[in-house]
C-alpha cells in the first residue's frame, strides 16, 4: 500500500493534560505524550505533546555514546509547536557557556533553571535540538516532535519530583555551550517550507487548499502528520492529529484547506 495510518498510542505523564483537542479528545487522566506506530519499523518517531507542568530539565545523548552504553541510537530531535498558552516557553542550552563542575552543582541544588535559556515561543515556531541540548519544556504547550527512534532521557533535574536523576551520564553527553534558538523556515520553490533539516531527518510544512500530487522527496518514505483540516490521501479520509507514512507517490484532495507536516530521512550524501 502507498500509504498507512499511523496508529497513535497515548502515555499518561506527571506533566501531561486532559485536553488535547482539536487533535484528540479531552481525555479522563493526564496524556503527555501520543506517540505514532505501526507493526513495522518506522524510520522516525513522531509524537504530539502535552503539557500541563514543566518538563524535567533533560538531555539526550549522541549516537556514539548511546550505541556504547545503552544498545540504541541517540536522540536528535525538533519540535513544532501547535499551541502556547500565556507565557508558555521552552528552555534550549543556557545563557552563557558553562563548566562541567558548574553544572552538576546547579543541577544538585536546582539553580539549573535559572541558568537555562528560556525562549517564549509560539504557535508556528519551530526549534532544533540536537542530541546534547540540555533542555526543558514548559507548561501550556502542545508541541509535534519528530525524532530519532530513541526513547533515552538523562535527567538534571526535576523540580522535586520523585523520579530518578541521571547525572554522570548527563555529564558525559551535555553540551554546556549557549543554543541558536529557533530554527528560522526556508522556502521551498513547490510551496512548502522547510522548518529543520539535518543528518537525520528533513521536515517541512505546507498548507495545502488544491488536489496536488505528493512526490517523495528522494527514495526514502516519508511521514504525513495533519495538523489542520480534513481532505483525502490516495482515496483515504484524513483528519487532523493522524500520522500516515507514505512510501510511494500519491494524489493529496484537501477539502479545504488542509496544514501538513512531511518529515523523511535524507539521503546520505
Amino acid at each position: 500500500m502507498p500509504v498507512q495510518k499511523l496508529t497513535p498510542s497515548f502515555r499518561e505523564k506527571v506533566w501531561g493534560a486532559t485536553d488535547l483537542t482539536p487533535w484528540f479528545p479531552v481525555q479522563q487522566t493526564k496524556i503527555g505524550e501520543v506517540w505514532f506506530e505501526s507493526e513495522a519499523p518506522l524510520p522516525l518517531l513522531v509524537k504530539f505533546l502535552f503539557t500541563s507542568e514543566r518538563l524535567s530539565v533533560q538531555v539526550h545523548p549522541g549516537d556514539d555514546y548511546a550505541r556504547k552504553h545503552e544498545n540504541s541510537p541517540g536522540k536528535t530531535e525538533m519540535w513544532h509547536v501547535l499551541r502556547a498558552e500565556g507565557d508558555a516557553r521552552i528552555a534550549l542550552g543556557f545563557r552563557e557557556r558553562l563548566s562541567r563542575e558548574t553544572l552538576r552543582r546547579v543541577s544538585e541544588t536546582g539553580e539549573i533553571e535559572h541558568l537555562l535559556n528560556w525562549v517564549p515561543v509560539e504557535a508556528g515556531d519551530s526549534i532544533y535540538a540536537p542530541a546534547g541540548t540540555v533542555h526543558a519544556i514548559g507548561p501550556g504547550l502542545a508541541l509535534c516532535e519528530i525524532q530519532q527512534v530513541s526513547d533515552i532521557t538523562y535527567r538534571l533535574h526535576d523540580y522535586g519530583r520523585p523520579r530518578e536523576l541521571h547525572l554522570n551520564k548527563a555529564m558525559d553527553v551535555a553540551n554546556t555551550e549557549p543554543h541558536p534558538g529557533k530554527a528560522v523556515p526556508r522556502p521551498l520553490p513547490d510551496g512548502f517550507f522547510r522548518l529543520v533539516c539535518c543528518e537525520y531527518f528533513c521536515t517541512e510544512k505546507a498548507v495545502v487548499s488544491t488536489e496536488v500530487p505528493w512526490r517523495l522527496r528522494g527514495s526514502n518514505p516519508e511521514i504525513l502528520v495533519v495538523l489542520e483540516g480534513t481532505g483525502y490521501l490516495e482515496n483515504q479520509a484524513f483528519d487532523p492529529g493522524e500520522a500516515w507514512l507514505v512510501d510511494e507517490p500519491v494524489v493529496l484532495q484537501p477539502q479545504g484547506t488542509a496544514v501538513l507536516l512531511r518529515t523523511y530521512v535524507p539521503a546520505a550524501v
